[in-house]
This record gives structure tokens, sequence and C-alpha cells, in this order.
């Protein structure tokens, strides 16, 4: 099995030095791709330098982080696509474990990691938190979705992900009505349709956290508003099995609101922060998922199923 390890860029030459880097420097041999969204740096130069060691695609003009993404799986010949932003960087033993995992368990689509948050100096700040037992698990695609809504799947940021390359072709791509903005968590429930999930309790990845970051141009309204877009989505798609437990929806979007109600006032926005949370303190519902989701459903969700599907 081949990957090919897609890496998009704009204007951060600096940053996608490390970027690729750390993907010719892989364990095991793999096709590293940068897609280019048309950067007035000198990334063109920089990548060209690197003669065959990479397939280089430039924009024309700049279409945005979706289709940028877009172009570079086009371009990839491998069975199975690492996606990574310019900012980010692996492991070098990212591919080798994700590999291993996935030769245990040949009907998964999609695979996902714990990953370091690191600040522009490379320091770690925080990881995302292990889920279930062992070091990789495997969770079948009915239980999916179910997982997802209640945000006991997280399957995290591109630098966590890696998908099959058919399944993800079979979705179209990525969507570009949603740049930037869940256009990833977008793409990996529509590509979770088509069979089984991998999770990895190693940290093989690592995410900048810093102010340059694509997702910091938007408002926290705007997130919520895509939040609930995707919730949507997902709820559509949870398996008939789940049905009878889930929530109304119109309570798990009172659960968005409530949860980016403490976004706001963690950046100590006060008067938005009130109005949120107006229109979902009085929710009781809302009040449940809210705790549930961070410890009983996880704990309940995890000894059900995560034990039960452990790869090693």
């Amino acid at each position: 099995m081949k990957f090919s390890v897609v890496i998009t860029t704009y204007n951060r030459v600096s940053l996608l030095r490390r970027a690729v880097d750390s993907a010719i420097n892989q364990t095991i041999p793999c096709e590293v791709i940068v897609a280019d969204d048309c950067s007035a740096d000198d990334t063109q130069a920089y990548v060209e330098s690197l003669g065959n060691r990479v397939i280089y695609h430039r924009h024309e003009v700049n279409k945005g982080h979706a289709a940028t993404v877009n172009a570079g799986v086009n371009q990839a010949s491998g069975d199975w696509i690492k996606f990574l932003d310019d900012d980010d960087y692996l492991a070098t033993n990212c591919l080798e474990e994700m590999l291993k995992a996935i030769a245990l368990c040949p009907r998964a689509v999609i695979c996902s990691c714990v990953a370091a948050q690191v600040d522009e100096h490379g320091v770690e700040l925080s990881r995302t938190p292990q889920l279930g037992h062992g070091l990789a698990f495997s969770v079948p695609q009915a239980d999916i979705h179910y997982g997802m809504l209640l945000e006991l799947l997280p399957f995290g940021t591109p630098v966590q992900v890696a998908c099959s390359r058919d399944a993800f072709c079979q979705t179209d791509g990525w969507d570009s009505q949603l740049d930037a903005n869940c256009d990833d968590i977008d793409s990996w429930l529509r590509i979770a349709q088509f069979g089984d999930a991998i999770f990895l309790n190693q940290c093989l990845a690592y995410r900048t956290i810093w102010s340059g970051a694509y997702n910091h141009k938007f408002s926290i309204s705007k997130r919520l508003d895509t939040n609930i877009l995707i919730k949507e989505k997902i709820y559509a798609l949870v398996n008939e099995k789940y049905r009878q437990d889930l929530p109304k929806i119109e309570d798990i979007k009172k659960y968005l609101i409530l949860h980016w109600a403490f976004v706001e006032l963690k950046q100590r926005n006060v008067p938005d922060f009130l109005m949120m949370l107006n229109k979902s303190a009085f929710s009781t519902m809302a009040w449940r998922i809210f705790l549930t989701t961070i410890f009983l459903r996880r704990l309940h969700f995890q000894s059900q199923l995560i034990r039960k599907f452990v790869l090693y």
C-alpha cells in the first residue's frame, strides 16, 4: 500500500519547509505533493529546488483551501492520502504506524491519530485526548456517525487524518463553500459512509497554534452557524440502531450555542456570552448533552464499543 502526502500551502514558505521535511523524512517511502494556491512568495522556487523528491501543483489564480486540497489529491497516485497543511508537520513514523493499523483493518477508509498542539517555536502546549484502550482501535462504519454527533470520535484536523483515496474520490472532495471552516470535518463525515475508521492513541502529528491559522479569520457566530450545519449533516447519517437514543436536533443546536457561548466567555466577550447563553441556558437537554458528552456518554461509548475493537 502506498501513501501520498498532500501538503497545501499559500504564502508561507518558511513554514512549508518544515512540513515538507517531515513528509520526505518518513520512515517508509511515500509520494509527496505540494499543492500551491498561487503563492506570491518564494514557494515555487523552493519546491522546484527539491527536484523529483516532490510533485508540485500550482494554481494560476487563488482558489482557496478546499480547492487546493482537491487539486493535490488529483495529483496523487497513492492508495491512501495523508493530509497536511503547511504550518503543521508529522512525526517521522506517522505513516509507518498508520500503515500498521490499516493492514489489520482492511475495511478502513479513514484513520486518525493523537496530535500535539505546539506554538510557533515548536514548544508543546497540549495534546488531543487519547480514546479508549490500546495503541490502536477500529470503529465499524455503522457506529461512526453516532460517535461523531456526540463528539465521542473526534477525527481532528488534517494533520491527524489520512483516508482512502478511493473513498475520497467517491465524495467528490472538499466543499469550497466551507473553505477552511469545517471543510475537513465535512469531508470526514462523508468519507466515513464508505467503511470503518481507525484511531491511533499515539502522538504522530503536530499542529501549530498561532495567529496566522486559516480558521482565525472566522467570527464565533460564523463558526457556530457552520458547526450547526455540520451537525445536521451528521445527524442525517446516524445509523438506524441509534435513532431511539438521539436527542432532538433542536436540542443539539441549543447545546452548540451553549458550547460557543463559553468560547466567547473564554475570550472575554461578555456581551456575546450573555446573548448566546440566553438562547440556551434554560434548555435542560442542552445542559445534559453538554455534560454527558464530556463525561458519561464518552465512558459508555468507550466501554461498550472501543474495547471490543482494539487492534493492538
